[in-house]
């Protein structure tokens, strides 16, 4: 048995079709049925039942998995910790991100963290929330930047500050006056109103249809769309109102600017994370990332 077979059965099991899997591990397809096939022939039993359109698990095959996923997160850890002393400074993280996200806090946590740490290297992989937890708890991120709550539960997580919710309402909107009057917004005051969001499968348009839901009713959605940036400009050009993390509406805009209101009592907010696969270990390049991150969510709050 083989590190590499080791490898090659949870890429099969985690993408449940033997093309892809190839297509990740970059190898050919009959390589890796063939190397199935051998590691199967030594163990004495089917890891994998075959049809047409999918292979699925059979019942060694899941407590082989369960036992392959240990065994190279054990290999991971020791490099890891070798590496980490060997190169002290030096290393790279992969980092995930949401847009929401990278847009509007990464570019005052990166220069940051490049001036401490220059000799590491950061490779960021942008993604909605869905995607994100997935590729984190396959671990092809090193860690993650989400928000609670978590789908996938063999995710651990580390907080890295709370951040408020707020409104954003066309200028010529009436809600629009009390910026400065300083009235601060219900949330059931906004259950007749069109609400602009975020597409399926991000976190924000999650959390924005569950704080309506707890006011008391199910948001008019008339436009969606994938970036947030366009959610605001169309927001400013009268097309509907919509909710918006704090570091978002704090951010300079050149054009279609909405009017930003604060919510009122009790202010909704959404807890930032860094997650990361439970069990995994995280380098000191990592765990260097992480409380920059911290640090200058702190800083930015505080402001």
């Amino acid at each position: 048995m083989e590190l590499r077979q080791l490898q090659y059965v949870l890429q099969i099991a985690a993408e449940r079709n033997f093309s892809r899997a190839a297509d990740k591990l970059h190898i050919a397809q009959p390589s890796l049925s063939q190397q199935l096939s051998k590691l199967e022939k030594e163990l004495g039993v089917l890891l994998f039942q075959r049809n047409t359109s999918s292979v699925e698990l059979t019942h060694a095959g899941k407590k082989f998995v369960e036992q392959a996923q240990t065994i190279i997160d054990a290999v991971e850890l020791l490099r890891q910790e070798m590496s980490d002393i060997s190169q002290l400074r030096t290393g790279r993280v992969v980092v995930g991100s949401m847009p929401i996200t990278g847009a509007h806090l990464l570019p005052h946590v990166l220069p940051a963290f490049k001036r401490k740490y220059p000799e590491i290297e950061i490779t960021l992989l942008e993604d909605s929330s869905m995607n994100l937890e997935k590729l984190t708890a396959s671990g092809q991120t090193d860690l993650s930047l989400l928000s609670l709550p978590l789908e996938i539960p063999t995710l651990a997580h580390e907080v890295l500050g709370e951040e408020r919710i707020d409104l954003a309402v066309p200028p010529e909107h009436p809600l629009a006056a009390r910026m400065l009057l300083g009235t601060r917004t219900s949330l059931t005051e906004l259950k007749d109103e069109p609400f602009i969001v975020l597409k399926e499968g991000q976190g924000f348009r999650k959390m924005t249809v569950e704080l309506c839901r707890g006011a008391g009713f199910e948001p008019r959605i008339v436009f969606e769309s994938n970036n947030m940036e366009t959610v605001q400009s169309l927001v400013a050009t009268g097309m509907g109102v919509t909710l918006v993390p704090h570091f978002i509406a704090r951010a300079p805009r050149s054009e279609f600017v909405p009017v930003y209101l604060p919510l009122a009592e009790p202010v909704p907010s959404r807890t930032l994370v860094v997650a990361y696969r439970r069990g995994r270990y995280l380098s000191r390049a990592a765990e260097a990332f992480i409380e920059t991150f911290q640090t200058t969510v702190a800083g930015l709050a505080g402001e």
